[in-house]
């Protein structure tokens, strides 16, 4: 057999085959790595089909099993970046939300409240357990940690650190009125984080960079002197706009 009879017999088709899996299994975006792996299988079922008098129905069947199973996963990656994905209700948050993969966007909203406080509102107090976590869309937020008290422009999440490692909040936090908040219950989030670690990945991410935020806001023209409610006052002193 001659070099270009080889080229044109079913045999170069297992070496083409093998050669998208190779590329594929050292390939990290997971995306090009199904895309050549789809590739593999199905130029594996070509050399099936053609490389005996008779197909070989057999191969060729589980080749088309595992080609469909590898096109469901492509499908659910496709959706969980594609910004169709993004529920039309929150899509003015997007761009401003911390940074989140649309499919996971789209699973946090569909755990979460949103609404407007009318009056101000107490959200977390400093050394209790926290039960809900709050990202606060619009409004001014006072946010008081011992003996400083910080006024934090909206765009940030409260009640972070007691959903992250199961401590005491490590703030009290008073929301202005007319502040827009997302609200989510933190047996709900850790369900679903429990479900999916994809999502509780995403949504750590997400918190963390929250957090660095706030860190590197921590001190800074905003800060102003503690204080404190008189002795039965249950509410905070008005907001400082």
């Amino acid at each position: 057999m001659t070099i270009t009879d080889y080229i044109y017999s079913p045999g170069i088709l297992v070496y083409l085959a093998g050669a998208f899996y190779i590329a594929g299994l050292i390939t990290i975006n997971q995306i090009v790595l199904r895309v050549l792996l789809l590739s593999g299988t199905g130029v594996y079922t070509l050399y099936y089909a053609t490389v005996a008098a008779t197909p070989l129905w057999e191969a060729i069947y589980v080749s088309v099993l595992i080609g469909t199973a590898n096109v469901i996963g492509l499908t659910s990656l496709l959706a969980r970046k594609s910004r169709w994905a993004i529920p039309r209700a929150h899509a003015d948050l997007y761009a401003d939300f911390p940074p989140l993969p649309p499919g996971d966007f789209r699973a946090l909203m569909k755990l979460a409240r949103r609404y407007t406080v009318e009056d101000e509102c107490k959200v977390t107090q400093e050394g209790d357990p926290g039960t809900r976590l709050f990202f606060v869309i619009s409004g001014a937020t006072r946010l008081q940690k011992g003996d400083h008290e910080f006024i934090i422009p909206p765009n940030y999440f409260l009640g972070e650190v007691a959903f992250l490692i199961d401590q005491p909040s490590s703030a009290t936090t008073w929301l202005a009125p007319g502040a827009e908040v997302l609200e989510w219950r933190f047996d709900d989030l850790k369900h679903k984080c429990t479900r999916s670690t994809r999502f509780k990945l995403a949504l750590e991410a997400a918190i963390s960079v929250d957090l660095a935020n706030k860190v590197a806001r921590a001190i800074g023209p905003n800060t102003i002197p503690a204080r404190r409610p008189e002795p039965g006052q249950n509410r905070a002193p008005a907001l400082v706009s």
